[in-house]
């Protein structure tokens, strides 16, 4: 790697952390925890549905299934989120964004991507200078 890529990896990591900074301080301000906006937020952004069931819900927030259950229980109880029989497995639950989810979702998320239209270039992909790039472009 030449000290340009150490450079653009370096720039675009702190890009990375400063949204996340950004995140964790707005939500908060807005009474959540960084962990419930990442949950409303996979919840209405899951694939060609407006629910998941926990396992899917683990898997998109890469947590463990237990730690899931519990943050789907205090969204639950502040009355983000609510859980709903799932008709095709009896052992599964549905998890579904609640009307006041929605909106302080919608209000949280119109915040983000205000914020990364600001940072769009810091959240640009490096352009690597290494030997190996320079090799494939050849003569």
């Amino acid at each position: 790697m030449t000290k340009q890529d150490f450079e653009a990896l370096a720039r675009f990591r702190f890009g990375i952390r400063r949204y996340l900074r950004f995140s964790e301080e707005t939500v908060r301000r807005h009474g959540l925890t960084p962990q419930q906006y990442q949950l409303l937020l996979a919840l209405k952004g899951f694939p060609d549905r407006e629910w998941a069931t926990v396992r899917e819900l683990a898997d998109r927030l890469q947590l463990r299934h237990h730690s899931v259950v519990e943050l789907v229980d205090r969204a639950q109880k502040q009355g983000l989120v609510q859980r709903a029989a799932h008709p095709g497995d009896a052992r599964a639950v549905r998890v579904l964004l609640t009307e006041d989810g929605d909106q302080i979702l919608a209000r949280l998320s119109a915040l983000h991507r205000d914020e990364l239209r600001r940072m769009d270039l810091t959240l640009m992909l490096p352009r690597w200078h290494d030997e190996q790039d320079e090799a494939s472009s050849g003569p």
